[in-house]
């Protein structure tokens, strides 16, 4: 019955076949189940025709906390990662999750008092009402204002249109009205005034999607998400031990030893660092950037080196 509350709760129309494949019973056994329901308070109305099923009415009283076993699990993992959230919330999901125990039959008890992580929480929190207001004015298409950092100046007026978290912090993408431009707010460091101005229409943001956006500037990219500088490697590992480390990058196996990479990064240098982090024997496929880029690299760390070896030889390094 808790999984059929559940798939009702999920979607408007249920035909009952699909209910009965879903839940791997019989097409009677839902008749049945969907009765208890309604004996129960659940407003479960009927869908006539050849696909006939059931609907769970808009407004229903649902009778709280009825959770099957995958349901319990989830909230107690979604609370007590509430730290990871980047969200100042910790102590409100300490509490949530107390209610919800107390409530639990002992089975499910015991489940989530099983369910134990040490989480890597953000160090930078959101105050979750300054977080409340800025989704609102992203969903109501309202025009926001709110001061910024420690600056006292004039406040930032701006179109929301879309909020991203990302590592641990919040990010607003917006368009800013005074510089005519998109630009990224961190929400840690807003204080919005109330109340917000007038609505406006949505703009399109240059990557369609706000995620993208942030994720395109962070890579120095000012409308496309891909790294400005993007070159190509084959180094002596096999692909199974690239494969974890490279993220955006792509690895093709050339030999079971052997691999080719394909990676990005902010700077040709950077992607020099990048490769030099494998420790492993490569050669560069191209572009010329790239060569040009580890023969500027070789050539600084050559003195450095020596510089290192004057130390460690008791004499003074020539400062030139």
């Amino acid at each position: 019955m808790l999984a059929l509350l559940s798939l009702l709760q999920t979607r408007r129309d249920w035909p009952g076949h699909v209910l009965s494949e879903r839940l791997g019973v019989t097409t009677r056994t839902v008749r049945r189940d969907v009765d208890r329901l309604r004996e129960l308070g659940y407003r479960i109305g009927a869908i006539k025709g050849p696909d006939g099923g059931y609907r769970l009415e808009a407004g229903s009283e649902l009778p709280p906390l009825l959770f099957d076993d995958e349901q319990a699990i989830a909230i107690a993992i979604a609370l007590r990662n509430a730290a990871s959230s980047g969200v100042d919330i910790d102590d409100a999901a300490e509490r949530a999750l107390a209610t919800v125990r107390q409530v639990m039959p002992s089975r499910l008890r015991h489940r989530i008092d099983g369910v134990r992580f040490v989480g890597t929480g953000s160090s930078v929190r959101a105050d979750p009402a300054v977080l409340e207001a800025v989704s609102g004015a992203v969903r109501d298409r309202a025009t926001l204002r709110f001061d910024y950092g420690d600056r006292s100046s004039v406040p930032r007026r701006t179109e929301p249109h879309g909020l991203v978290s990302r590592n641990g912090r919040w990010y607003l993408v917006a368009w800013d009205l005074e510089r005519d431009d998109w630009r990224i707010y961190r929400v840690d460091r807003m204080r919005p005034r109330t109340p917000t101005g007038p609505r406006f229409e949505p703009r399109e943001i240059p990557t369609r999607a706000a995620a993208a956006f942030v994720d395109a500037r962070s890579k120095g990219s000012p409308d496309r998400d891909t790294w400005p500088c993007v070159g190509q490697f084959e180094i002596s590992l096999p692909a199974r031990d690239l494969v974890p480390w490279v993220h955006d990058g792509y690895v093709e196996e050339i030999t079971e030893r052997f691999s080719r990479v394909t990676a990005g990064s902010w700077s040709w240098t950077g992607l020099i660092s990048y490769i030099l982090r494998f420790d492993a024997p490569f050669c560069i496929i191209g572009p010329d950037e790239l060569v040009d880029a580890a023969d500027v690299a070789a050539d600084r760390l050559r003195p450095a080196a020596e510089r290192i070896r004057e130390f460690d030889s008791g004499n003074d390094p020539d400062p030139g």
